[in-house]
């Protein structure tokens, strides 16, 4: 059996580095993952994980909002494993902020370049070698991707810009052979909300979002591996979110009302 290469962004902690593990421990020798964030001491230890359990691992720091060492990581990838059989488009960055709080929308562009653009300019690099290996593309999104969430307005811009993109990319390659699924999240038991932006452009140190019903990172990542060895066009996971999605179209306005009610008292507007 050839071995597969993953590429995965984001991969230091959270869903991306739960993704890794998940991906090796079923794998193990058959797989060889390329593991990319910021944080190389981070990534070092979520590759040491994988590497017990059988699997090749490269370790590219990579920062996603830089389109040249987005370029570099699928340059890395293909020069050490030949291939890449999927890329997974995991690293992203939240924000919490009502508009009418931002003195300096600066920070917006910032979110845009991380969330979308680092998908984006990572996909296009890719994009040949998956051709070649007839290879998935995964995107993790969010469902404040499919419903735009009071007090996340600039989150769900770039949630639903990656939707946009990765739709119409899953047609134009889909008689060659590569699949793309998008995952949508709620909210999961991550970090994320508290490195995100606050109104100011600095890490929030809280979350925004009601978290008492939060998915377990190992849920959300077994949840996006099993769409994407599916292949399967999108895996929106909460039944609150699938509900939400047709609500919209008929009942927008309790829709609205239902993705205010997800927000903490405290950062609702009075």
């Amino acid at each position: 059996m050839q071995r597969k290469v993953v590429v995965i962004t984001g991969s230091s902690d959270g869903i991306g580095a739960e993704l890794a593990r998940q991906l090796a421990r079923v794998h193990g020798s058959n797989l060889g993952l390329c593991l990319a964030a910021r944080n190389q001491e981070m990534l070092e230890q979520v590759a040491k994980q994988c590497r017990e359990l059988g699997s090749d691992c490269l370790v590219v720091p990579t920062d996603v909002s830089d389109q040249e060492q987005c370029r570099q990581l699928i340059n890395t990838t293909v020069a050490y494993f030949s291939r890449i059989d999927a890329l997974i488009n995991n690293a992203g960055k939240s924000a919490q902020a009502l508009l009418s709080d931002v003195k300096d929308l600066s920070w917006y562009e910032d979110l845009m370049r991380v969330n979308f653009w680092g998908s984006v300019w990572c996909t296009h690099a890719a994009l040949p070698y998956l051709l070649q290996s007839k290879g998935c593309i995964v995107a993790v999104s969010s469902l404040a991707g499919l419903i735009g969430v009071p007090g996340r307005n600039a989150y769900s811009a770039t949630k639903f810009a990656m939707n946009g993109f990765f739709e119409a990319l899953r047609a134009e390659v889909k008689e060659a052979g590569v699949s793309v699924t998008i995952a949508y999240p709620g909210v999961v038991a991550t970090e994320i909300r508290y490195r995100g932006y606050n109104a100011d452009g600095i890490a929030a140190g809280s979350s925004g979002l009601k978290e008492d019903e939060a998915m377990s990172v190992e849920e959300c990542a077994g949840l996006i591996i099993l769409g994407m060895e599916k292949r399967q066009r999108d895996v929106v996971m909460s039944v609150k979110g699938k509900l939400g999605r047709w609500l919209k179209l008929l009942l927008p306005g309790l829709v609205e009302k239902m993705a205010l009610a997800a927000l903490k008292q405290e950062v609702r507007p009075h």
